[in-house]
């Protein structure tokens, strides 16, 4: 090896570059109500022999899916648009009730006054319950085909 006086050999250097990415993501609120059927249908009975006749469908599946804050309300409400109708002849909206299953969902009766509450959770989440629809029988109700649209509305501020 030959060395040449006063000539220093170079050490390497490493080199580099660097840049930072920054990663946003806007999450906002969204809300998602899933109910397996459109319509629900009581078949005609004896009222001696049932009291509250059962909806044909039985259980009814819901989906409620919200994104919302931690701590924010999440909340399912039913009203009926009026009462049961058959032209002339009408069955009132409150003889019509509901059971609920699952987690958060609550049972009760329709009204075509005041929105009832259907379940209540509070923060994100998928929760999965059934309504069960019941008609009070009676007597005193004219022949005919009655019919009603109800409606959910679920909510999250």
């Amino acid at each position: 090896m030959i060395m040449l006086s006063g000539i220093i050999p170079e050490k390497s250097v490493a080199t580099t570059d660097t840049k930072s990415l920054v990663i946003k993501a806007k999450i906002g609120k969204v809300v998602k109500l899933i109910v397996n059927t459109n319509t629900v249908t009581f078949p005609n009975v004896d009222p001696d022999d049932v009291k509250q006749i059962p909806a044909l469908q039985g259980d009814i599946k819901v989906i409620v899916k919200a994104r919302t804050g931690s701590s924010s309300p999440v909340t399912l409400n039913i009203i009926a648009e009026g009462d049961l109708v058959s032209g002339t002849d009408m069955i009132p909206i409150q003889n019509v009730n509901w059971q609920a299953s699952g987690q958060g969902f609550i049972g009760g009766t329709l009204s075509k006054s005041k929105v009832q509450n259907a379940g209540s959770w509070t923060g994100s989440g998928i929760r999965e319950g059934a309504f069960r629809y019941y008609l009070n029988n009676s007597w005193n109700y004219q022949k005919g085909e009655y019919q009603v649209t109800i409606t959910y509305t679920l909510t999250t501020p």
